[in-house]
């Protein structure tokens, strides 16, 4: 046995006896996608999945570059093969404005479109959920921002990730920035649960090494935020503890060389994974001091993440040493059972370790952030409300700025 299998099989353990009959335990729920397909050419499956949703017409969604990678027409070989029709809305951008699903929901329309496919990284899933959700709801994407504001369900929806980061194919959340507002939100919203995630690790391959960078931090950030969430349940503590273990293992690994399948798949299940345990528990304030990140300066969610994950869990040391001694452990430190102050900070440095060997930037300064924009960052950041409260050391706008002063 291991040493990662060893220390699996003790926090199970740990975790078994806490959760049966030891401890009050408040009611808690968990859901995801309806329906998860995982593995190798698990994309040949899809016009089978499309039929036994009932569709007759797809409208496929994506952006320009997947299309020059050539990664949508494999996703829509299947379809071309069995025949079913399909329109393509392949119009998305990074970190989408909301008006991008109002036209996506509008094609669905005016092509009689019954089943929506989104293919590519949170920017196309979050839009493709929307689209499916706007198509049956009608008015504005904007107008759903906040939580469960959406009326009824939307139509079926499949999600095809082509990045291990987001977990939006497990979501129920479709994030936008309204740059004329300099705001950043989410519709959430159950009904905006995708019926299927249909997950091909081989999709991931043509990843670049910065994205499978930013997008694999994004799904650690998840995964120990939800973790450590004051949300967290047995079972999104399951299957975060995974996520961490698996996204610890591979990140460098499929960031060194991108055609290794074996790191890839490992990646793409890490961030299912981190996915359902944010779907689970909720995540944390690094996620709401990168929103600001993305409203004012256009920063990439995932690369916001990553610069400030270290700086966040540094905060919170004091308030999680129990949970961030797994968390080490799970990442190789040698601090589970050591939960003194010196051996829980070994955590910090590991996160940070990694971050640094797979080249992401370790100041906001590195990302052209002014510090004059400080004040008004945290304000932002104060405004996000669920992930401020799951944090689990109480967050208020002096330690906002103190985190981002921290980070220049």
């Amino acid at each position: 046995m291991t040493l990662c299998e060893i220390i699996n099989v003790d926090i199970n353990i740990a975790m078994a006896i806490s959760s049966r009959g030891l401890i009050t335990m408040p009611v808690f729920t968990f859901q995801g996608a309806k329906k998860i397909v995982f593995g190798e050419e698990a994309v040949t499956k899809l016009a089978d999945e499309i039929r036994a949703l009932g569709g007759k017409k797809v409208l496929m969604v994506f952006d320009q570059a997947l299309k020059r990678a050539g990664v949508a027409q494999q996703v829509m070989a299947p379809l071309d093969a069995h025949g079913i029709p399909y329109a393509v809305y392949d119009q998305v951008t990074p970190e989408p404005e909301p008006t991008l699903a109002d036209q996506g929901a509008s094609m669905a329309r005016e092509e009689k479109c019954d089943l929506v496919v989104g293919v590519g990284g949170g920017s196309s899933l979050d839009v493709a959920k929307a689209v499916a959700m706007l198509t049956i709801n009608n008015g504005k994407a904007e107008d759903y921002i906040g939580l469960e504001t959406v009326p009824r369900q939307g139509l079926p929806a499949i999600m095809i990730p082509t990045t291990a980061g987001t977990g939006s194919e497990v979501t129920f959340t479709a994030v936008f920035t309204m740059r004329k507002k300099k705001e950043k939100g989410g519709i959430n919203s159950r009904f905006l649960y995708p019926d299927l995630a249909l997950l091909a690790p081989e999709l991931t391959v043509s990843l670049p090494p910065h994205l499978t960078a930013t997008t694999g931090m994004d799904a650690l950030t998840h995964a120990i935020e939800a973790f450590t969430s004051l949300q967290s349940n047995p079972m999104s503590d399951m299957v975060a503890r995974e996520a961490i273990a698996l996204i610890g293992a591979n990140l460098k690994r499929a960031f060194d060389n991108g055609d290794d399948i074996h790191a890839r798949r490992g990646m793409l299940l890490g961030s299912l994974m981190g996915g359902l345990a944010l779907a689970g528990a909720g995540v944390g304030a690094c996620h709401a001091l990168a929103y600001p990140l993305g409203a004012f300066f256009n920063i990439p969610h995932g690369l916001a993440n990553a610069v400030l994950l270290p700086y966040v869990m540094a905060y919170n040391l004091e308030s999680t040493e129990t949970k961030y001694a797994q968390v080490a452990s799970l990442m190789g430190a040698e601090a589970w059972g050591r939960l003194h102050k010196s051996s829980v900070k070994a955590v910090v440095d590991v996160v940070r370790r990694l971050s640094q060997e797979i080249g992401i930037p370790q100041r906001l300064g590195d990302l052209n952030i002014p510090e004059s924009a400080i004040e008004d960052m945290a304000e932002m950041a104060m405004t996000v409300a669920r992930p401020i409260a799951n944090n689990p050391r109480k967050m208020t706008k002096e330690a906002a700025i103190s985190i981002y002063e921290a980070a220049f």
